[in-house]
């Protein structure tokens, strides 16, 4: 099993938000350092980032260590790799994220990406479909979606779906989100939606022969044994990841335009909490 060593740089990034200017130069000093010969001592790092030593106390108490000393006794440790994670789940189910995150990493295909971010744009609305755990993904990508000036909805229901393919044209996308690509009432959905020429993309750790005649495209997520029981990590997380890939793709592919309107449902929502 693969080693997992505890970080102090979480911490620090945890708490960032709320550190003044010159305690948020400690931080960045610090999230960033590879240099294991420095001198660490309190002087030594106020003299080469140009802060006080008070500031470096009132850092290190804002992670919520006693004072420098402590702060930087656990970060020297961490930077040396002896600080292991001990606990056998916590290694199973950071192992488990880990190798998650290696396969989806194998399994991106960017020219794929690339061609389905042009169907994202192409489209006039597009539709998420996704039940249980995966109906939950559905509707997280909604709303980021959205925010970046997407025309999109999420669908949840098996009925309601199967009404929408049937009032959807080719001028829309369906994304269909399904690890095990078994349940019999978003197939009906799919081959509902195929009847009227609707662009398709399908999200699964399963791919079928089924499916890939109904599809435009299938993008394969990673999987583990056992994944859809959720016995030890979220079954959503493999979906998440390859989503994620998508979104930033999606962004970058019109950056200001889409940043601009990311600006502006952001305001909409602040102005909404001022009310």
């Amino acid at each position: 099993m693969k080693k997992l060593t505890k970080s102090v740089v979480p911490i620090i990034e945890s708490v960032f938000a709320e550190l003044t200017q010159s305690e948020k130069v400690i931080a960045t000093f610090f999230i960033e350092n590879k240099d294991k010969a420095i001198d660490f001592s309190s002087n030594g790092i106020s003299e080469r980032i140009h802060v006080s030593e008070a500031s470096l106390t009132r850092f290190a108490k804002k992670c919520g260590f006693t004072g420098y000393r402590e702060f930087i006794y656990r970060y020297r440790t961490n930077i040396n790799e002896n600080n292991i994670v001990q606990g056998e789940l916590i290694q199973k189910v950071l192992t488990d994220y880990d190798e998650i995150l290696s396969k989806t990493y194998s399994l991106i295909d960017e020219e794929q990406i690339r061609n389905i971010v042009a169907y994202f744009s192409e489209s006039k609305r597009v539709y998420f479909y996704g039940i249980g755990s995966s109906g939950l993904v559905a509707k997280e990508m909604k709303l980021r979606f959205m925010r970046l000036g997407l025309y999109c909805d999420a669908i949840t229901d098996p009925d309601t779906m199967k009404m929408n393919s049937a009032l959807l044209d080719s001028d829309s996308l369906v994304i269909v989100l399904s690890i095990s690509s078994k349940n019999p009432a978003l197939l009906a959905a799919v081959e509902q939606a195929k009847k009227n020429n609707v662009k398709i993309v399908l999200f699964t750790a399963n791919k079928t022969e089924t499916y890939e005649k109904l599809c435009n495209e299938i993008v394969s997520i990673a999987t583990r044994h056992n994944l859809s029981y959720g016995n030890r990590i979220s079954p959503q997380f493999p979906l998440l990841v390859m989503l994620d890939a998508f979104y930033a793709y999606y962004l970058n592919s019109d950056v200001d335009n889409r940043a601009e309107k990311f600006t502006s449902t952001l305001e909409a929502l602040d102005e909404k909490r001022e009310e």
